[in-house]
């Protein structure tokens, strides 16, 4: 597999607690092979007219391009915001041998 099929996905939740949870849903369903929990990041953004900040904990998830769409309705489906962060990178390279160990995480029949 060529490192653009490989991503990295972005998402914010207002507690660890929902992190954890949508972290273990993902890998259960096998839609993610990591996830990175960053508590404490301080958002300031603009909601509904109005300039807002909050505490929350910044996800990083590795995947893989077939992956996105259910791991976007997962997110979607969990969450507890009207509408959650849902940001995905490319991954335009990395070692061969942790980008066959995210791939083989991901893979169902693994």
């Amino acid at each position: 597999m060529k490192a653009a099929n490989y991503k990295i996905v972005l998402i914010t939740t207002p507690d660890i607690k929902t992190a954890r949870q949508l972290a273990r849903a993902a890998l259960k369903s096998r839609l993610i092979a990591c996830a990175n929990l960053v508590p404490k990041v301080e958002s300031h953004y603009r909601w509904q007219g109005k300039i807002e900040k909050s505490a929350e904990v910044l996800m990083i998830c590795k995947t893989i391009a077939g992956n996105l769409a259910g791991f976007q309705k997962l997110v979607h489906r969990l969450h507890p915001y009207d509408t959650p962060e849902f940001v995905v990178l490319k991954i335009s390279s990395g070692s061969a041998r942790y980008l066959k160990w995210l791939g083989d995480c991901c893979d169902a029949a693994g």
